[in-house]
């Protein structure tokens, strides 16, 4: 072991001390509670995409032709094919719920204020970019609503002013869905988001080590005495059971409600009732509510006034001379998403 670990250190020159302070931050005491650990759940669940995503591509195949047969056949006949797309569909799911949640405790604790600004921006960004993997992942299938999904999104892509017509003949490949769609949809989701998403992760956790996590004191927290622990090995205990938990629960949901088959998609035959997945309920509603060109404008501008709020929240800040509007705007936020979804769920 001598003669290895000098080889090593030869050609690794850093000692295990050094190792050690630079993977054990210092962590602030209120990320004891389990439920201020939800950054870490987002990235679990990403690495379970990642994983069931590489089995998944080794039998799908990304054609009109042979996308819904592929899919049916990893199903039904693939050995645990169907357990590892279940387990994937719900990681997808959870992870889209987790990284709204984070964006949402962020938020609340008004973490993204400066110098946080940055790290907020790509935290919308990360958003953004989970939203669009669910879309084009469910869009892969070749169901009734993935191509329905696919051509409504198209359509609506065509309303964006000046470029519109530009990102609708990117995305489908021509002017309407034909047997280039589902393979660029394919390297969206299997390639390009992806590794958009690891580069934002990397970069946001680089961010976050450089500027440390925001310090939040609580009234049953002693004021004296330390107000941190060590991330290896109290923190890194609390994402381990974190991850197992989650593990658990994706086993359970993948066995009990594993993913079905749809109805084969049909381009002469548009289905009467169709709905995207739950997490586009409010954008889907907002699009039956306005004209198209008015929907995706103002659809944009909030998803802009997200991308700049804490240059917006520190203007309101300074012109009202008060620091907790921020919250009653965000309740009235929470309280219209949820709302707007459970309308479309019981319409």
């Amino acid at each position: 072991m001598g003669v290895v670990g000098n080889w090593f250190k030869e050609r690794l020159p850093v000692s295990g001390v050094e190792l050690a302070e630079l993977t054990n931050e210092p962590v602030p005491n209120h990320m004891r509670r389990w439920w201020w650990c939800l950054g870490g759940t987002p990235a679990y669940l990403f690495v379970v995409q990642i994983v069931t995503g590489i089995l998944l591509a080794l039998y799908y195949q990304p054609s009109p032709e042979t996308a819904f047969e592929s899919v049916r056949r990893i199903s039904e006949e693939v050995n645990f094919g169907w357990f590892i797309r279940s387990v994937h569909k719900w990681a997808a799911t959870l992870m889209i719920a987790a990284v709204i949640l984070h964006q949402m405790r962020i938020y609340f604790t008004a973490a993204y204020r400066k110098p946080r600004e940055i790290n907020w921006m790509i935290g919308v960004s990360l958003l953004l970019c989970t939203l669009l993997l669910g879309f084009t992942g469910y869009s892969l299938v070749f169901e009734q609503l993935s191509y329905w999904g696919v051509t409504v999104a198209s359509n609506i892509c065509d309303t964006v002013p000046v470029v519109g017509s530009t990102i609708k003949q990117l995305l489908l490949g021509g002017d309407t869905y034909n047997r280039n769609t589902v393979p660029r949809f394919f390297i969206l989701h299997a390639a390009v988001l992806p590794t958009l998403m690891v580069v934002l992760i990397a970069l946001h956790i680089a961010i976050l080590r450089l500027q440390g996590i925001t310090e939040l004191q609580f009234e049953d927290e002693p004021e004296e005495g330390s107000k941190h622990f060590d991330f290896f090995p109290d923190h890194f205990y609390t994402e381990l059971i974190v991850g197992l938990v989650l593990m658990i629960l994706l086993c359970v949901l993948a066995t009990l409600f594993p993913a079905g088959m749809g109805t084969h998609a049909d381009p002469l035959t548009t289905p009467e009732h169709i709905k995207p997945e739950w997490f586009f309920y409010p954008s889907f509603l907002w699009l039956k509510w306005f004209p198209g060109t008015i929907a995706v404008l103002t659809s944009g501008f909030i998803v802009f006034i997200m991308f700049v709020w804490p240059f917006i929240d520190a203007m309101i800040c300074k012109i009202t001379k008060r620091d907790d509007l921020y919250f009653w705007i965000g309740i009235a936020g929470v309280f219209m998403l949820v709302g707007m979804t459970i309308w479309e769920v019981l319409h």
